[in-house]
């Protein structure tokens, strides 16, 4: 965002709408917020949109209120099943977004339900922006998400604003939604691949009764480093899976691709494999844990030791 984006003058009168304020959405919310936005939130947890109101944002009790008079609607939600019941359910942002608004969707979902729920909203003369995010709670609350997003020309115009608000990087990456989606997936099926192979290796090395933060240390700066390694490992290392990214957000992102990929008859065995660790570490409780919990599987299954477990 260079400083003449950043002095907008749109940003005093736009009117906002966050629909999710979850550990994303919130973030996103305050970095809205903060660039002189009139922000009105929304979430299922009535306690969220009172953290928010008593950070100086605008409370509603639905969807349709918080939609109501908007500009933008960012919808900060898991999966598209709830993608389509923020849009086209009861109380639903759809009866009162104002036509000639632009709804901006940040959930992973399959690219054609993403055109599909794009074409439905068009036709009642709002405009759609498919925008799945990237880069975690910490950068959403800077306002340095990566925003991978595709839409018409008029989507992206009435949206750009807000998304300058919220990213450090905003790629376009096509006039049609469902592209925005479609590169999503991509970066799911390597980060899913990523955590799995992270966490496949700091129980190895624990197994291996290595120092597994002389571990850290060394492969940080070695060949084998990868984003995921670097940061979720240190989650191992502290014991603490707290959900910065839960086990399940991969169970669905990762079957997602599995759909695609069968539908497209294309073989995508690497990320079958971690799909089926995120399952398992599911299976055995820890689907609302953070996603670094696969490396908790190994041990326990394995006998190993790690920060924070049971000694076995």
């Amino acid at each position: 965002m260079n400083d003449e984006q950043k002095d907008i003058p749109a940003a005093a009168t736009l009117r906002v709408a966050v629909i999710g304020l979850g550990s994303m959405g919130f973030g996103m919310a305050t970095s809205l917020r903060r660039a002189g936005f009139e922000v009105t939130g929304f979430d299922v947890n009535d306690q969220m949109v009172a953290r928010f109101v008593a950070n100086g944002g605008r409370g509603a009790q639905t969807p349709a209120q918080a939609a109501q008079a908007a500009d933008v609607v960012v919808s900060v939600v898991v999966n598209a099943a709830q993608t389509e019941a923020i849009l086209f359910g009861a109380d639903g942002v759809a009866e009162t977004l104002p036509e000639g608004a632009v709804f901006v969707s940040s959930a992973t979902m399959d690219p054609d339900v993403a055109r599909n729920l794009a074409a439905r909203l068009e036709t009642t003369g709002r405009l759609y922006l498919d925008a799945p995010i990237s880069g975690g709670s910490v950068r959403a609350a800077e306002g340095a998400l990566t925003v991978l997003a595709s839409g018409s020309a008029a989507a992206f115009a009435k949206a750009r604003p807000a998304l300058d608000s919220m990213a450090a990087k905003l790629y376009e990456l096509g006039d049609e939604p469902g592209v925005g989606a479609a590169f999503k997936m991509i970066n799911q099926l390597l980060a899913g691949v990523h955590i799995a192979a992270a966490s496949e290796a700091v129980a190895f090395a624990a197994r291996q009764r290595l120092d597994i933060r002389k571990v850290y240390e060394v492969i940080t700066a070695s060949a084998g480093n990868s984003w995921m390694f670097e940061n979720r490992v240190p989650h191992v290392l502290d014991g603490d899976y707290a959900p910065r990214s839960a086990v399940d957000i991969f169970v669905k992102d990762l079957g997602i691709i599995q759909d695609m990929a069968r539908s497209a008859k294309f073989p995508v065995p690497v990320a079958a494999a971690a799909l089926q660790m995120f399952l398992m570490t599911s299976a055995a409780g820890m689907g609302r844990d953070d996603d670094a919990s696969v490396a908790r599987l190994y041990a326990r299954i394995t006998g190993t030791d790690l920060p924070g477990e049971p000694q076995t």
